[in-house]
């Protein structure tokens, strides 16, 4: 080998803050989450008491605000940082697995986007946690297809008048604003005819339906918009550019969901390995059948890929790079792997992993779930084909 040509090389391993990010943050959880994880939270949410006590040690950890950039008083971490907490927070159940907000307040990458005069009225107190936000764009007819969206968002003066109704908005009822996406242009769609708003939420004509209830232990809410006038100065961007704001936040999201199921399959192979050795049928251990030994396998080596998977995707989104098909990838096989790996991780427990005694059950709720939220994997799967056939096919 020629003289350093490993500098070369391709390099794999996480930098080595990042690896003792991940180490203090796996302590974290097996210390302070895991021995608690099945008291933490009720209705979907954290108990009051139990959150204080967890933000509190969240702050003696270092790590308040991580996700909010430094010019605003937070962290600043980059994806690549953010993926190795969100896997580690992964492992737990003792957070909402769509909110897991113990760090610091839940704010909307969309709230970053806003004019100075925006954010002193909506990002900076939600920093401060003197204000909360919703995000609601699904509807009951436009979810996995927004540019379908039925709400419309009339010009109306120095005003837009807002009708239509939103489905599945998590947190709706907590929310002091919402940051709502609706049609200024029901024939261009998703190219340039859907706008975003920020409306307060106690503005006439903002009504809460229902919460809904889930398999899950979410409960999203519906709400109804009947001749909502939200002022010009609301809208977030330029008129048409609200589709534009929602993909760049939920390119992002999708890979915190294969950094999740990283998580999550790291608690199975756990579970399911110690489970294994321990556990004795027609006097031999599980973990001496080949039918379980394969389970574990199947679950480590697509752990192996995911991991791969997700830390180069941010690692090149922290390039300034654009990610949205790499994005989709983590999103479909982090959500429908760490799925396969619950349920492995279940079926190896038999019954006992069908109660609450252990932590799988939800994981295999959550996970299904997320199979389905946030970008089907079909439609996920539908525009990563017209990728592969431009590609490949000229």
């Amino acid at each position: 080998m020629r003289d350093g040509a490993h500098d070369d090389a391709m390099n794999f391993d996480l930098p080595e803050e990042l690896a003792m990010l991940r180490e203090t943050v796996r302590r974290f959880v097996d210390r302070e989450l895991i021995p608690i994880e099945r008291e933490t939270c009720e209705g979907g949410k954290i108990k009051p008491d139990v959150r204080g006590v967890l933000e509190e040690k969240a702050k003696a950890l270092g790590l308040w605000l991580y996700d909010v950039p430094e010019e605003y008083g937070g962290l600043g971490l980059g994806l690549l940082a953010r993926t190795v907490v969100w896997s580690e927070l992964g492992r737990t159940i003792a957070l909402p697995s769509r909110n897991a907000s113990i760090f610091g307040p839940s704010v909307s990458p969309i709230l970053y986007f806003l004019n100075e005069e925006q954010k002193e009225r909506y990002l900076l107190p939600v920093i401060a946690g003197e204000k909360k936000a919703c995000f609601a764009q699904t509807e009951p007819d436009a979810g996995g297809d927004p540019g379908a969206m039925r709400s419309t968002a009339v010009r109306d003066g120095d005003h837009y008048v807002i009708n239509g109704t939103k489905r599945f908005i998590t947190g709706a009822d907590e929310a002091d604003f919402a940051q709502v996406f609706a049609a200024t242009d029901r024939e261009k769609g998703s190219r340039g005819g859907i706008s975003g708003f920020l409306v307060d939420m106690n503005t006439p004509g903002v009504k809460l339906l229902r919460p809904q209830e889930t398999m899950m232990d979410d409960r999203p809410w519906e709400i109804a918009f009947e001749d909502v006038r939200v002022p010009v100065e609301n809208r977030i961007g330029e008129e048409g550019e609200g589709f534009r704001f929602a993909q760049n936040w939920i390119s992002a999201g999708r890979i915190r969901h294969g950094a999740r199921g990283i998580g999550v399959m790291e608690r199975c192979l756990e579970l399911g390995a110690g489970y294994a050795k321990e556990r004795v049928t027609f006097g031999k251990p599980l973990a001496e059948r080949q039918a379980v030994q394969w389970m574990l396998v199947d679950t480590y080596a697509d752990l192996h890929q995911l991991r791969l998977m997700v830390h180069h995707a941010a690692w090149k989104a922290d390039r300034g790079e654009d990610v949205r098909y790499e994005a989709y990838m983590c999103k479909y096989l982090g959500d429908t792997k760490s799925f396969e790996a619950a349920d492995r991780c279940l079926q190896i427990h038999g019954g006992i992993g069908l109660t609450t005694d252990l932590p799988i059950e939800r994981m295999w709720r959550d996970q299904r779930s997320f199979v389905i939220t946030e970008g089907p994997t079909e439609i996920l799967k539908m525009a990563l084909a017209r990728r592969v056939l431009r590609e490949y096919a000229g």
